[in-house]
């Protein structure tokens, strides 16, 4: 069976505070296929190596943003990689098609509750909509988009004891990736990633 390089991009400004992200970012070090990579500690200066990076996207069948949510949206590091990485004539543009076939999604974690993530909700969107640039980032580049790998509530997810969950819930996903064990095109539709893990403990999914 051929397997698929997954490539993990992590970004978190404080990971010295992180409850959730840094401990998901440590399993994916310990997945064989996966490459995990933190920005803020790679680049602490914000001078990304560009080079450096789209020879990492060539190399990876699978790019996975993670970050907590941050105003809606990623941690400011990932707006820049995306800036400068993401060049014409590379990413996008007749000739930029070095991202094509790839897939790409987002493990992110957010503070506020899943209700709060409605139309009807106090966020008043959905966390896919809230991703719609992300989403069609991966368009224009010739990715394919996979709903978000979220964890809702994250300020109480140690006190809830959610996180071992997640990130069991998180290496079963990225080891399925690898494997190419897994429904792209279910996953291309659902609100969120872990509606397609048939995990027995379903009712702690977030």
């Amino acid at each position: 069976m051929s397997k698929n390089k997954v490539l993990v991009l992590y970004a978190h400004p404080s990971p010295r505070r992180s409850e959730v992200n840094q401990p998901l970012f440590k399993a994916s070090q310990q997945v064989e296929g996966v490459t995990a990579v933190d920005l803020y500690h790679d680049y602490p200066t914000y001078n990304i190596n560009i080079d450096r990076e789209q020879q990492r996207l060539r190399e990876h069948d699978i790019i996975i943003f993670q970050f907590p949510l941050y105003w809606y949206s990623t941690p400011s590091i990932l707006k820049e990689w995306q800036d400068l990485v993401l060049e014409y004539g590379f990413a996008y543009g007749s000739e930029g098609t070095e991202l094509h076939g790839k897939k790409f999604l987002c493990s992110l974690t957010a503070g506020g509750k899943e209700d709060a993530y409605q139309t009807e909700g106090y966020n008043h969107f959905t966390i896919r909509q809230l991703l719609y640039p992300l989403e069609q980032m991966a368009t224009l580049t010739g990715m394919q988009y996979l709903a978000p790998f979220a964890l809702f509530g994250a300020r109480t997810a140690r006190e809830d004891d959610r996180i071992s969950t997640h990130v069991t819930q998180w290496k079963a996903l990225l080891n399925s990736l690898v494997n190419d064990d897994f429904d792209y095109k279910q996953a291309a539709k659902v609100e969120k990633l872990t509606m397609c893990l048939n995990q027995p403990d379903s009712e702690e999914k977030a």
